[in-house]
């Protein structure tokens, strides 16, 4: 073979050299001005600025009374407190914005700012903890796929799962209940009462409030500042009239045609979103999870210092999403916010305006992970697919009630039929009677 047939020599001896060859001249680095705007917007953004919640004071698992040392605690229910079984003190968790001063700085959010207990899970990350009993030396084992305290079964020594492993089990901060279980029970029972009539036999059968439970779901609580322009086309009638006769009449209108744009800057407080997968699926063909956003608001700005206490012998679901996971759903709400914005500015054009296109810059923001209270009743309606999980749904603080209750669609069917009879000979009467 002759020389000239032969391959180029490349600047590398391939996989597993030992030679580190330099780039040939202008192929890196890359000049970020010369990218698409949104991967050169990604590559220069800061990395995220963590804030630490982790309570060090109880990383060994251990909430000791503040007054006998004992760890025997419970949350009191009705109250943001935490009491010692043992000698009856009683004190209140830090609140966790005074805590760590997520009540201010709206306006001057920049990057991405997320707590530790909202911070990205290893997916190698074990649900199961484990801990050494300070009294007795024994080992003790905690699921946090469903629980965060545990009692040691020699010495009755309680344990809490208090430091921020990577599983997502762990938040910033947790507003504890208010709203009892009897209380709970008795909104849930009024608000099937009120839809018996038409619900489904088997329900009204098996229907028992009393198996309503706790349970603390998980949400990312956002700050954000952030920018929206939208443009687009909004109508004026200008005139308004008929056209044909009898079945063939028709009505049209005139209108003025104007090019409608608007910017807006806000920010946001306490923004919730589902940081649970399962509760995130909105698929209402399979669920009803959408009744859990009806009971928002939660006064979040009551949360407190994340503490396990808060959490005995009360359900929790653990978060499976992380920041990134969830920055689309984000930016949904944060249009959506943005249109609400400007509605009023465009009240001239009668007929409505048609946003065309929208462009949102997110400035800023910020990142905690906390448990929020929910009493929840499920029911199971057997059917295609699997069925359809119905839930009823209490707010933990506030007892707002809203809830899924299936019905017998002959039933509704026939209350259709009958008010359109009745309104029907209403109609004849009417006539008869001018007649």
């Amino acid at each position: 073979m002759s020389n000239a047939s032969k391959p180029p020599q490349l600047p590398y001896t391939g996989p597993g050299s030992p030679q580190d060859v330099p780039p040939s001249p202008g192929s890196f680095p890359i000049d970020p001005e010369s990218l698409p705007k949104p991967i050169r917007d990604e590559l220069l953004a800061p990395d995220p600025v963590a804030i630490d919640t982790a309570a060090a004071e109880l990383k060994d698992g251990a909430n000791r009374c503040p007054k006998c040392g004992a760890t025997d605690i419970r949350h009191k229910l009705g109250s943001d407190l935490l009491v010692c079984v043992y000698c009856r003190n009683e004190w209140l968790g830090a609140r966790v914005e005074e805590e760590f001063g997520l009540g201010v700085g709206l306006d001057e959010l920049s990057g991405t700012i997320v707590a530790s207990g909202a911070g990205d899970i290893q997916a190698d990350a074990a649900h199961l903890m484990s801990f050494k009993c300070g009294g007795c030396g024994a080992e003790v084992t905690v699921n946090t796929e469903s629980q965060m305290t545990a009692r040691c079964h020699w010495c009755r020594h309680v344990f809490g799962v208090n430091e921020q492993v990577a599983n997502g089990a762990v938040p910033d901060a947790v507003l504890p209940f208010h709203i009892k279980k009897a209380d709970a029970v008795a909104r849930i029972r009024q608000f099937v009462d009120k839809r018996r009539l038409f619900a489904l036999k088997a329900f009204k059968e098996e229907f028992t409030p009393e198996n309503v439970i706790a349970v603390y779901l998980p949400y990312m609580i956002i700050d954000g500042k952030a920018s929206v322009d939208v443009a687009g086309q909004g109508e004026i009638e200008t005139a308004r009239y008929t056209r044909g006769s009898g079945d063939k009449q028709k009505t049209y209108y005139d209108a003025d045609v104007y090019s409608v744009a608007r910017h807006v800057d806000f920010t946001v407080d306490d923004l919730p979103l589902e940081s649970s997968g399962e509760r995130g699926n909105l698929d209402t063909r399979a669920n009803t999870n959408n009744i859990i956003n009806t009971i928002l608001p939660f006064d979040t700005k009551n949360a407190v210092k994340w503490n396990a206490s808060y959490l005995n012998g009360v359900t929790s679901e653990k978060r499976d999403r992380d920041v990134e996971h969830l920055r689309p759903r984000l930016e949904d709400q944060l249009l959506s916010i943005a249109r609400a914005q400007v509605e009023s500015s465009v009240s001239r054009y009668d007929r409505g305006v048609r946003w065309e296109r929208e462009r949102l810059d997110v400035h800023g923001t910020r990142w905690v992970s906390m448990y929020l209270p929910v009493w929840l009743y499920s029911y199971h309606q057997p059917g295609s697919k699997g069925g359809l999980l119905h839930y009823i749904a209490v707010n933990g603080r506030t007892g707002e009630t809203m809830g899924s209750v299936p019905v017998q669609q002959w039933k509704l069917l026939m209350a259709a039929l009958g008010v359109g009879t009745f309104v029907e000979a209403i109609a004849l009467w009417i006539l008869g009677s001018t007649a």
